[in-house]
């Protein structure tokens, strides 16, 4: 498709472009950035009053297909992706079987391509069957097309496995997203520990859980020279490995998640099982000291972990309920509030953290809106509010923030040219160019 947007607030942070454009797209890449274009025989969007950002690139979801369709599946999670701006997502391993081979990639990717509403980058594992006892076949992998590799749900407890993992990455020319906690200090804890889980009772699970392992991840990319990036940080601590390992020029890079972001353990005494996620949600200290970590660019992107479960199998007590909450459809409103409108970061910033940092930390295509690159656009109302009910596009409804407004919401996702998500009504207008407003 040919499409036209015009008179868009275009935020590009990889070409520090910011001010009011039109975009061409055609043949689904982006063609020209310019004032007043003209063209013929293509659709427009008239974008007055919005932004347009480069596609939304999410590092870290779990599509739950195959083998828990229960849960989620790519069709219905990459609908919830393009409800929340994304264009692209990374398909995490831990499905069942995991994608521990050739045959779950090309099942994965060929699936998406049949139903899928988005991109979708495979993201392999390190060991067979995420049991952490003997590496996947990564360069198969690799060849199959995962973007990366990581047991995340399982940290990579053998540290001599981890290193064989960083040296055969390193060849490969792709990163090692590592899920950091050490579980014999985290065993049976369901929260923080902290004042909180000491006031209601819980077992927690502490900071250390996850510098510990930090701390030795970054000694290993150091050792090896490979990629490691550190999956939904969430502690002070790691925030002061990460930052003192970059200023050392060691190759790791970190996310965070909107939730993390936002909430703390404070939140827990409510006892929703909706706000039960591994890492857990942290005290203030910590909330404040990533918070920095953005501010100052130690941490290169924001991950939404979007981890869809069954209604029932979040409808039971807390210490039995299972880890994770969904993420996709509310990750933009929840950070523009808490990062923009609070002060701590700029628009421009938020959109590299979602946007232009993904694409480049794990060299994806998109991220950018220079001409040839992908048609990949996300249009934003930062004067709408969305209201969060327990209807999403995706299957599940476990999201901590059922019943808050939000301000600043997605109200276009277009995937190569394509319009994949539109809240607003068209509008038809004369030949030869067809309005959508």
């Amino acid at each position: 498709m040919n499409l036209l947007i015009t008179n868009a607030r275009v935020v590009d942070p990889s070409q520090d472009l910011d001010g009011t454009l039109d975009v061409l797209i055609e043949g689904g890449t982006i063609a020209r950035i310019d004032k007043r274009i003209k063209a013929n025989d293509v659709d427009v969007i008239d974008a007055s009053g919005l932004v347009l950002a480069p596609g939304f690139i999410d590092l870290h979801t779990h599509l739950r297909e195959p083998g828990q369709e229960h849960k989620e599946t790519i069709a219905t999670g990459t609908r919830a992706a393009v409800a929340g701006g994304y264009t692209a997502v990374c398909a995490m391993a831990n499905s069942v079987p995991p994608n521990d081979e050739r045959a779950v990639t090309e099942m994965v990717l060929a699936e998406s391509a049949r139903n899928g509403s988005c991109r979708v980058y495979p993201v392999g594992a390190v060991s067979k069957g995420l049991a952490g006892e003997e590496l996947a076949e990564l360069a198969d992998l690799r060849a199959a097309g995962c973007v990366a590799v990581s047991d995340d749900g399982k940290p990579v407890y053998n540290a001599q496995l981890m290193r064989r993992a960083l040296e055969y990455c390193s060849m490969l020319g792709m990163p090692l997203i590592a899920h950091e906690e050490d579980a014999n200090l985290s065993d049976g804890g369901v929260m923080h520990e902290g004042y909180f889980s000491t006031l209601l009772g819980m077992r927690g699970i502490p900071a250390a859980s996850e510098e510990t392992l930090v701390a030795r991840d970054v000694i290993l990319a150091e050792l090896t020279g490979a990629h490691v990036h550190i999956a939904h940080l969430s502690t002070a601590g790691a925030v002061e490995i990460m930052r003192q390992a970059r200023e050392r020029g060691v190759r790791v890079t970190a996310e965070v998640t909107p939730h993390h972001l936002a909430l703390s353990d404070a939140d827990v005494q409510s006892f929703s099982t909706y706000l039960k996620m591994n890492p857990p949600l942290r005290s203030d200290k910590h909330r404040q000291a990533i918070l920095e970590g953005v501010a100052d660019g130690t941490i290169d992107a924001i991950a939404t972990d979007h981890a869809p479960h069954h209604f029932d199998e979040k409808n039971v007590e807390f210490d039995l309920a299972p880890f994770g909450v969904i993420g996709l459809e509310t990750a933009f409103g929840v950070c523009y509030e808490q990062l923009v409108r609070e002060g701590v970061i700029g628009l421009p910033r938020l959109i590299e953290l979602l946007s232009t940092g993904p694409a480049r930390i794990f060299n994806l295509p998109g991220g950018t809106l220079r001409a040839g690159s992908l048609g990949d656009v996300t249009l934003l109302d930062l004067d709408a509010q969305q209201h969060v009910t327990k209807q999403f596009a995706s299957k599940a409804a476990n999201s901590p923030f059922i019943g808050r407004t939000l301000q600043g919401r997605v109200v276009t996702t277009i995937v190569g040219g394509v319009v994949k998500y539109d809240i607003r009504e068209p509008k038809k207008a004369a030949a030869p160019q067809r309005k959508r407003k």
